[in-house]
């Protein structure tokens, strides 16, 4: 059950009106980024999280509630910024501005300017915000990722909260206005928490990597082949220990005589690792006995019946 408490989370303020800058803040209203795909996105995940891991569906709900929050800041910022535009449109038939502005006042360029590089605000929506980004693509569901496994859900939360984040970085550059500001850095600093807790609650699933259930093939785990031409560069990524595994990094030097000596890697052999096709198969079936078992227990029906 929702319950709307008839105030914003923050008090955002506007101290002028600004319709070009109303645009690009459409980014975070109904872009791929923005707080409404977020909010959907955790709202979704957290479905198959609610018997299995009770915990992490209250903190994914939580979450996508603080995110319907956030799109009703960046709503309400929007129709503030445009403050002039609705009631100039609704009162055209009564000689206001925007009727004398058409009969041929000075200002019509700029106006008509204004209405051809902001459609969604003069001509679409009658003065307020709409769900597209700020070019006028609509919010799509495809923009929502929801896997269904929650290592995989939380790195993607991860990465979400990452890209959200620089998009509001990115917005204060094109403001002049402090308390829009104000506003858009508490808005990152909500990012910058939200991805800490999704962090935290990915670390308090034990084992969480690889993604999934499925141990990854020893032969081909810590490969780095060389690819390209030019200068090459040694780093964590190819050289010393993986992180995860913490196996030997293979540099494969030359990555096209490799294939054909292991006869396009049907003979290649596991080096630098301890792990096994045993070890690891024996790990594929432990796991998935047991997160079957996770999803049995706790989904199964009380005297028949199933409750949420």
């Amino acid at each position: 059950m929702f319950h709307h408490v008839k105030e914003l989370q923050y008090n955002a303020r506007v101290s002028k009106p600004d319709v070009r800058f109303a645009k690009l803040l459409l980014e975070q209203f109904g872009g791929g980024n923005g707080e409404l795909k977020a909010a959907m996105q955790y709202f979704v995940q957290a479905f198959g999280c609610k018997k299995p891991y009770p915990d992490k569906y209250d903190l994914l709900m939580d979450i996508a509630t603080e995110e319907f929050s956030h799109l009703e800041i960046v709503g309400a910022t929007i129709q503030m910024l445009l403050t002039g535009v609705n009631g100039d449109l609704k009162n055209t038939a009564d000689e206001s501005d925007l009727t004398k502005l058409l009969d041929g006042d000075a200002s019509k360029e700029e106006y008509i300017h204004q209405a051809m590089i902001n459609p969604h605000f003069f001509l679409l929506s009658g003065g307020g915000p709409t769900v597209t980004d700020s070019q006028g693509i609509p919010w799509s569901g495809a923009f929502v990722n929801a896997m269904g496994d929650l290592t995989v859900d939380l790195r993607s939360n991860i990465a979400a909260e990452s890209r959200a984040k620089m998009v509001y970085e990115n917005l204060m550059k094109f403001t002049d206005d402090t308390l829009v500001k104000e506003s858009l850095r508490f808005l990152m600093t909500r990012e910058v928490a939200h991805f800490q807790m999704f962090q935290a609650a990915l670390e308090s699933i034990q084992p969480n990597f690889p993604p999934g259930i499925l141990q990854s093939d020893p032969r081909y785990s810590n490969s780095y082949f060389n690819l390209s031409q030019g200068e090459d560069f040694n780093g964590p990524w190819n050289e010393g220990k993986s992180p995860e595994f913490e196996e030997s990094w293979r540099y494969i030097e030359d990555p096209l005589q490799h294939v054909h000596k292991t006869k396009g890697l049907l003979e290649e052999q596991a080096e630098g690792t301890n792990r096994t096709e045993n070890l690891i198969q024996k790990k594929n079936k432990l796991l998935s006995a047991q997160r079957k078992a996770e999803v049995d227990h706790a989904t199964k029906p009380l005297n028949g019946v199933m409750n949420w």
